[in-house]
């Protein structure tokens, strides 16, 4: 049934694309998304006690609310990944950015250094594709960005242990549901994101707005077109883009208020996830968007606008490919 949806280029039902964990809700589900946002507070504490701003990677916003809300999920169920494999990337990030300009081979080399790692690794960890993009798009390239983001992801390790351990002796029923184990084995998918991705520097290209292809999109289209019928957001797809604006919007203000501070982060992460409970959609690295602008330089109110045009771009992309697909132009596991 779900196999002949997809093929048709109809949108499968909540229902039956309900395949990944089910998140906690009611009271372990607030407690779960309070201390995702009391953990970035966290990261911000040690930021800015420290100065390296680069400890405050956005995508451990988005690895944050996974994690915690969805203890048995792809992400919190490879901690060893969820520790290295972000800060793997970081490095292939920086390589990039230290030796060629933001561009169409550039940006292509980051991602696609990102997916071999994610592939070869047999990781799940997804946001660590915008860990190896955001060096070109906010023109990092110091050396201490990569220990930056593993100590990030390492004290995201800890925290989700605490909670799990927690989660076991107060709700065990809470880590008895189906585990989700879905890896990053086979370069399924992997052609459509390298080809969305060269249509997102072109819209940069023409737009002369760079966060259009801001990084946690790749992220979400490598999640769509890897797992088309299955992803987190199937069956609401359009609410993605308004779940990411939304998120923008509230970062950005949350930085024109607060500025890049840890009121501000915390601020923004908040946001964030109220903007997915009342989208009632879970997309998780668009907490990530909410996140970006305590991290780049200067942001002005065109950030919103680039991430509306980015998550629109892609749906069109899906969109498009899922029809082509279902007439037979374009093969399946490409």
């Amino acid at each position: 049934m779900l196999e002949a949806e997809i093929a048709s280029g109809v949108e499968p039902s909540i229902t039956d694309t309900a395949r990944e964990t089910v998140a906690l809700d009611g009271r372990l589900g607030l407690a779960a998304r309070m201390i995702a946002v009391a953990y970035i507070s966290m990261v911000a504490v040690v930021a800015g006690l420290t100065g390296a701003y680069y400890i405050m990677f956005p995508e451990l916003g988005a690895l944050a609310y996974d994690v915690l809300t969805r203890p048995r999920g792809r992400w919190a169920s490879a901690p060893m990944h969820l520790a290295t494999t972000p800060a793997i990337t970081a490095v292939i990030g920086i390589l990039v950015c230290r030796h060629l300009a933001y561009g169409f081979v550039s940006v292509l080399l980051a991602v696609a250094g990102a997916l071999g790692v994610i592939i070869g690794l047999g990781s799940p960890i997804a946001p660590a594709i915008s860990a190896g993009l955001l060096p070109l798009v906010l023109g990092v390239t110091n050396w201490w960005y990569p220990p930056g983001v593993l100590f990030g992801s390492t004290l995201l390790v800890a925290v989700s242990a605490l909670w799990k351990r927690h989660l076991r002796i107060a709700a065990p029923e809470a880590m008895e549901t189906v585990d989700d184990h879905s890896d990053g084995t086979t370069w399924d998918g992997a052609g459509p994101v390298l080809m969305f991705v060269v249509f997102g520097v072109l819209i940069v290209r023409i737009t002369g707005l760079r966060f259009v292809l801001f990084p946690p999109l790749v992220v979400i289209g490598y999640e769509m077109f890897r797992h088309p019928g299955t992803h987190a957001w199937a069956g609401r797809i359009w609410r993605m883009p308004i779940a990411c604006t939304l998120s923008a919007v509230c970062g950005y203000c949350a930085y024109l208020v607060l500025g890049a501070s840890i009121a501000g982060a915390a601020i923004g992460m908040a946001s964030g996830v109220i903007v997915l409970a009342i989208v009632d959609v879970h997309v998780p690295p668009a907490l990530a968007v909410a996140l970006l602008p305590m991290v780049m330089d200067h942001p002005s109110a065109t950030y919103p606008l680039a991430v509306a045009i980015g998550t629109l771009a892609l749906v069109i992309a899906f969109e498009v490919r899922s029809r082509l697909t279902a007439r037979g132009a374009y093969p399946t596991n490409v």
